[in-house]
């Protein structure tokens, strides 16, 4: 396949262009190009510049050594409830910074709760190619035009989505601002729920217009519309769980929107599962650790590659094969929370061992999902014992024990080739079913039906299951029954009820919210779930103390494990040290330290060394991100020039 990657090198000043190797080429290649009429008549260079966009939407496992934006194992990237680490948790946005918006504090943001910052730069990029394509329409055939634009629009109001995401209301631009055009560039936030609606009418237009097909792994209706579902769904849940929130002040008929949104969502994604295209005949864990080439199957929309020939590689599956330790790690709540192969939370199944938290008997007794995410015993690579295997081949993480992937690059160091897919058809569907779910329960819609949870949930659930897996003795999981839905006793439990807003009265709600958790184990979408499902104080430790510790541990058996394979904890003299901290915690929440001579003792759920709780979830504020000083500053310092010019805080960050 052959994609240059387009870099704008200046958002603000003359547009010039220049193209450059990327991970979608199969050749390096180099062009520069300037605005004007050569440029934009030709379909070619539209294409060039639309380019430029797939690293940005679609990182995948980013390059280099480069961690922004990839799964979490590497750099601690998604900061959730499902994510631990040792030592002080990773905080969310605690206090108002400089800079949120493209240098050092705005990469620590962009990568704790899933947003983006106060950047208008793609903003600037697709208002230009959509004026552009007006200006010179009649060098397009009616079908290329209307694809492009529909491609330009698409993005814009993906763009604008994410940013609306992190800040609620943000100005909305719908054409290039020129350099001297002071009101429109310092002029205040415009209503959520404003900018949502022309997001809307962005999408439905990329949905008449873009193509179906425009090449494997470049955009097509397919995959807009998945991530228009997504955009969709994320302001739909919103408007019902924030709706009273004060930043919701500014914004209408927020009921009525909800419910357009919702409709909005289950429609795009509606589009998708009609075409027929795409299924699950795929292993959970080929999907994301195959190295020889693109996936077999149909569930991937859009898959972003890797190559040794360009010297495009990544280093996100060194950290799962066991030589390097991951920072931002599963814990016991995420184990707590995967449901058993007889499709019954833990606490209510009948599977043998499905109250036992030791790996080995959770990847027997849970989802398939579970096996192919975690390696099936505790290690002590990281602070809770529990590694993450699922962005790496099944051979990968059973080298450690020998030296026969020293001369494998692919398993070491930044050279790692697998790739990744970046819209996946699970996504379409468990939106889909959500958006339906939350409309019925909500706003009187058309119940779910069997039907819409066998093509949707339980589809996933019959993904097929990798012959190593089944070997453990993995099964698939229980179908979900509309007649017969678990009753989870979290579900209602004070944890729950102690969040802002509250519990879930839905049991089918909270099953289709537990099938997005597993599916997406650290892809970075959990953290804009509990943000939108008003779920946030979930990640602090004093409320939920199940993410301050890992998997259930028998130091005795793992000293000289009976499986080569299966990593020991390495205890060792100096752990006898009372510095080491190594500890477990009883079932009855009694914590005993090792000494160097009551190994016998030590079992029960590890507890991470030097482990503290993060500071604390401040509220209704935590949910959006503030302007941020510079922003504020920017606006001052232009008012000295005659006119004021002030841009309103997010309520809470006022200082």
């Amino acid at each position: 396949m052959k994609k240059t990657i387009l870099i704008t090198l200046s958002v603000v000043a003359a547009l010039v262009f220049t193209g450059c190797n990327s991970d979608f080429l199969d050749r390096s290649s180099k062009v520069t190009m300037t605005d004007n009429a050569d440029y934009w008549t030709k379909a070619t260079n539209v294409r060039l510049f639309v380019d430029g966009a797939y690293n940005q939407y679609f990182t995948g496992y980013n390059s280099g050594w480069s961690g922004t934006k990839t799964p979490t194992c590497f750099n601690r990237n998604e900061c959730s409830d499902d994510i631990s680490t040792g030592s002080a948790q990773y905080d969310i946005l605690l206090t108002n910074p400089n800079d949120n918006w493209y240098r050092s504090e705005g990469i620590r943001f962009l990568v704790r709760r899933g947003g983006t910052g106060w950047d208008f730069s793609w903003i600037r990029k697709w208002n230009t190619l959509i004026e552009r394509l007006e200006q010179y329409k009649d060098s397009y055939t009616s079908e290329e035009f209307n694809h492009w634009m529909g491609v330009a629009r698409f993005f814009r109001a993906y763009e604008y989505s994410t940013i609306v995401q992190s800040f609620g209301d943000v100005p909305y631009y719908d054409h290039v601002l020129s350099n001297d055009e002071y009101d429109e560039q310092y002029k205040d936030r415009d209503p959520r729920t404003t900018v949502m609606q022309k997001c809307m009418e962005d999408f439905d237009f990329a949905m008449a217009n873009i193509r179906t097909n425009d090449g494997t792994d470049y955009v097509n209706r397919y995959v807009a519309a998945t991530m228009a579902s997504r955009c969709m769904l994320f302001e739909g849940t919103w408007y019902i769980y924030h709706k009273n929130d004060p930043a919701m002040k500014t914004c209408s008929n927020v009921d009525a929107l909800a419910k357009t949104f919702l409709e909005k969502a289950r429609d795009y994604a509606q589009i998708v599962i009609d075409s027929g295209k795409y299924g699950f005949t795929t292993e959970f864990n080929a999907l994301f650790g195959t190295y020889k080439g693109r996936p077999a199957g149909n569930e991937i929309l859009l898959y972003r590659s890797y190559s040794n020939d360009l010297a495009i590689r990544h280093c996100i599956a060194s950290y799962c094969n066991m030589r390097e330790g991951q920072s931002g790690v599963a814990n016991l709540s995420t184990l707590k929370a995967w449901i058993c192969n007889d499709g019954q939370p833990y606490t209510t199944s009948t599977v043998d061992k499905a109250d036992s938290f030791e790996m080995h008997d959770l990847v027997a007794s849970r989802d398939p999902r579970f096996e192919a995410t975690f390696y099936r015993t505790a290690t002590s690579m990281n602070a809770t014992g529990i590694y993450t295997v699922k962005f790496i081949d099944r051979e990968g993480p059973d080298l450690w024990s020998d030296n026969t992937n020293t001369g494998r690059p692919e398993f070491r160091s930044n050279t790692n080739i697998n790739g990744y897919p970046c819209v996946r058809y699970a996504e379409t569907v468990l939106n889909w079913i959500e958006a339906k779910a939350e409309l019925a329960d909500k706003f009187g819609g058309a119940a779910v039906t069997q039907a819409d949870l066998d093509k949707s949930i339980n589809a996933i659930r019959n993904r097929p299951i990798a012959d190593a897996a089944v070997a453990r003795g993995v099964k698939k999981t229980a179908p979900l029954q509309l007649g017969n839905l678990p009753n989870d006793p979290a579900r209602t439990s004070a944890l729950e009820a102690g969040t802002h807003a509250g519990i879930v009265n839905s049991p089918l709600i909270w099953e289709i919210r537990r099938e997005r958790r597993m599916e997406f184990f650290a892809e970075n979408f959990r953290t804009l779930d509990i943000r939108r499902w008003g779920k946030l104080e979930l990640m602090q430790g004093a409320n939920n103390p199940d993410i301050l510790l890992g998997c259930w541990v028998k130091l005795s058996d793992v000293v000289s494990p009976a499986d080569p394979l299966e990593r020991p904890f390495n205890v060792t003299a100096a752990d006898a040290n009372a510095n080491s901290l190594l500890r477990v915690q009883k079932a009855d929440g009694t914590i005993i330290a090792y000494t160097g001579s009551n190994l016998d003792e030590m079992e029960g759920f590890l507890v991470p060394k030097n482990v503290r709780d993060r500071g604390n979830i401040g509220g209704v504020k935590q949910y959006l991100e503030p302007i941020c000083r510079d922003v504020i500053n920017d606006y001052a310092n232009k008012s000295k020039e005659g006119k004021e010019y002030k841009i309103t805080q997010n309520p809470g960050w006022e200082e």
